[in-house]
């Protein structure tokens, strides 16, 4: 599983014409989930999202959690970060998991993210989404499940 974080001043979606999410200050979540990514894995991104000290404290130091901030997720699913781009010019989607069962995982990280007291917002699973952000800093990371 990968995420990009993203965080932000505000974030929404779109989905034809129509606002389906919105957040204020915050973290933007793109969420790429793998053939044999499970629950475990999006257990501990979960967990990894809600605690990463990447907010300034007092001191201008990244040192408060989404949580600390009272801030709110806006999760993404996209799947295109399961692509392998290194042979060809065609992205391969081979890695990319089944849409019912990556559906499930997304579902089940939200539930782990909300379950610690965040509000989350997310796009439509499968649809065309318009995603729209202010990116504050910017400050953005990779987050995996798995080691290489």
């Amino acid at each position: 599983m990968k995420i990009v974080l993203q965080k932000v001043k505000e974030a929404a979606v779109e989905v034809q014409g129509k606002v389906v999410g919105k957040i204020d200050k915050g973290i933007c979540l793109l969420v790429g989930i793998e053939r044999g990514d499970s629950e475990e894995d999006a257990h501990y991104l979960a967990k990894k999202v809600v605690e990463l000290r990447i907010f300034p404290d007092e001191e201008g130091k990244m040192n408060l959690s989404i949580y600390d901030i009272q801030g709110e997720v806006m999760a993404v699913s996209q799947f295109t970060l399961a692509a392998s781009v290194k042979k060809g010019r065609r992205p391969s989607f081979d890695k990319a998991e089944e849409p019912e069962k990556a559906e499930k995982l997304f579902k089940y990280l939200v539930a782990q993210i909300k379950q610690q007291g965040i509000k989350v917002e997310t796009g439509v699973f499968q649809a065309i989404m318009d995603v729209h952000l202010i990116n504050e800093g910017p400050v953005t990371f990779i987050l995996e499940s798995k080691k290489d």
